[in-house]
């Protein structure tokens, strides 16, 4: 098998299992929002890829 570049490597589900909305409306396990949560599914890599590398570490989560 060969190996994977970086744009062929799926970007996965920050998911850590504590699924919460904390009362500013951030899931507390991996701080994104349920609106994030819900269109994860959809979203094309960039978008998720972005999220992953600029949104979640100002909210204080970097989950990877």
């Amino acid at each position: 098998m060969g190996t994977m570049s970086p744009s062929t490597v799926p970007i996965l589900s920050p998911c850590t299992g504590i699924c919460h909305l904390d009362d500013a409306g951030l899931c507390e396990g991996c701080r994104r929002t349920g609106g994030e949560i819900a269109a994860w599914s959809s979203m094309d890599d960039e978008e998720r890829r972005r999220i992953m590398d600029e949104v979640l570490p100002r909210r204080g989560s970097d989950p990877r």
